[in-house]
C-alpha cells in the first residue's frame, strides 16, 4: 500500500492538463491529495477541463479567483499552508509558472515540506513577465526539479542548480500523443465550419496583450483582415477589453469568436490550422509537437526549440510583422522530438517513489 503522501497544487488550464498526465502513474505509487487554487474559476476555464481530462474532483478547492498578484499569491499561501497542516504531506508537487506555483512552493518550504517542480528550468530571460519570476523562484525552492528538455537542464546548471534535477520530458506531450482521433478532429472542424489547412487559430490571454487596448487593437486589426477564416478563442479578460473598447464589432464575419475551448478541441484546431497566432506558452509547444506553424505575439519565448527549428516566430504586437508572419507561415525544418518519448508522467512518478518510497 502506498505510504508517500503528495499534495498536488493546480490552478489553471495548463496545470490541469499536466496533472492529467502525472496523476494516474503517481497514484499508483503514492497517495495524492489534489488541491485546486481556483486561479481560473470560470467553468469554461476549469470545470470543463476536469471533465474532459478525467481528473478526479479536487480534494481541496480554495476558490481564490482573480486579484492582484499579491492578493492571489497571499490567499493561495494561506490556503496551502492550512492544507499542509491538515494533510501533512511528504511532498508538495507544483506545475509551471503561475502565482499558484510560487505561492504553494513558498508555503511548503516555510513549514519544511519539500517541493517538486514540474517544468523546471524554463527561461524566457525576461523578468518583466510575472511567469518568469515565478518559475525562477520556484526552482530555487525545489528539492526535485523535473525538466522537460535538455535546454532546461542546462539553464539550471548555469544558475548553479544541479542537485535533484531530472530530465523527464514534457508531460503535455504525453497527452498530445494520445488525445486526437480522426472522429474528434472532423467534429471540431464541422463545429467551426472550417477546412484543414484553410484557417488560422488565434488566442490572446496574457495581460500584456489582453489588458492593453492599443496592443489588442493592433492584433485584432490584423486578424480581421486575413484572407482566410480565423477561429478566435477569447479568454474572459480579453473579451472584457474587446467589449470595453468596442473592438468586437470590428472583427467581421470571417472571424469566428468563441469562448475558450476544451483541451482536445484546442489540439484539433491546432493540428488542422494553417497557422496558430497566440501569446500562450503551451500552444507554442503544442503547435510544434503537431507540426503547425506558430506566430507568437510576444517578444520572448521559453520554448527555444520551437524558434530554433523555424516552427515559431516572435512578432510581439507589431501589426506589420504579425501580418507578414501569418502570410508567410510555412512548415519549418525537420525537427527532432525535443520533448521526450511521451512517458514523462511515469518518469516523474518513478523518481518520487524512489526518493520518498
Amino acid at each position: 500500500m502506498a505510504t508517500t503522501s503528495v499534495l498536488t497544487v493546480v490552478g489553471n488550464r495548463p496545470q490541469y492538463i499536466k496533472c492529467a498526465a502525472v496523476s494516474p502513474p503517481l497514484r499508483a505509487v503514492a497517495h495524492e491529495v489534489l488541491l485546486d487554487t481556483g486561479q481560473h474559476y470560470d467553468h469554461e476555464l476549469a470545470g470543463v477541463f476536469f471533465e474532459q481530462l478525467g481528473l478526479p474532483a479536487p480534494d481541496i478547492s480554495l476558490g481564490v479567483g482573480s486579484g492582484t498578484h499579491a492578493e492571489q499569491t497571499g490567499r493561495i499561501m494561506v490556503g496551502v499552508e492550512a492544507a499542509i497542516a491538515e494533510r501533512r504531506p511528504d511532498l508538495v508537487l507544483v506545475y509551471g509558472d503561475t502565482n499558484s506555483t510560487l505561492a504553494a512552493g513558498l508555503a511548503a518550504v516555510k513549514v519544511h515540506v519539500p517541493v517538486a517542480h514540474v517544468e523546471a528550468g524554463l527561461r524566457s530571460f525576461d523578468r518583466r513577465m510575472p511567469e518568469e519570476v515565478n518559475r525562477v523562484l520556484t526552482d530555487r525552492l525545489s528539492r526535485l526539479l523535473f525538466c522537460p528538455t535538455t535546454v532546461a537542464v542546462e539553464n539550471l546548471a548555469a544558475e548553479g542548480i544541479v542537485d535533484g534535477v531530472h530530465l523527464v520530458g514534457d508531460v503535455m506531450y504525453d497527452l498530445a500523443l494520445r488525445a486526437l482521433t480522426p472522429a474528434l478532429e472532423a467534429q471540431v472542424l464541422e463545429r467551426f465550419a472550417v477546412a484543414p489547412g484553410e484557417y488560422v487559430y488565434a488566442t490572446v490571454h496574457r495581460p500584456v496583450n489582453a489588458d492593453s487596448p492599443d496592443r489588442l487593437a493592433a492584433i485584432v486589426g490584423v486578424l480581421a483582415h486575413l484572407e482566410q477564416p480565423v477561429v478566435f478563442a477569447v479568454h474572459p479578460r480579453t473579451r472584457a477589453t474587446l467589449a470595453r473598447e468596442r473592438l468586437l464589432e470590428s472583427l467581421g464575419d470571417a472571424v469566428r469568436v468563441t469562448p475558450p475551448v476544451g483541451y482536445f478541441e484546442s489540439l484539433a484546431l491546432i493540428r488542422n490550422a494553417r497557422a496558430v497566432a497566440t501569446d500562450s506558452g503551451g500552444m507554442q509547444k503544442e503547435a510544434f509537437m503537431l507540426r503547425t506553424p506558430c506566430v507568437t505575439m510576444r517578444d520572448t519565448s521559453e520554448w527555444v526549440e520551437t524558434l530554433e527549428y523555424g516552427w515559431n516566430v516572435l512578432v510581439d504586437a507589431d501589426p506589420e510583422r504579425l501580418a507578414a508572419a501569418l502570410a508567410a507561415a510555412a512548415p519549418g525544418d525537420d525537427a527532432p522530438d525535443c520533448y521526450g518519448g511521451g512517458d514523462a508522467g511515469r518518469r516523474i512518478a518513478a523518481v518520487i517513489a524512489d526518493v520518498f518510497g
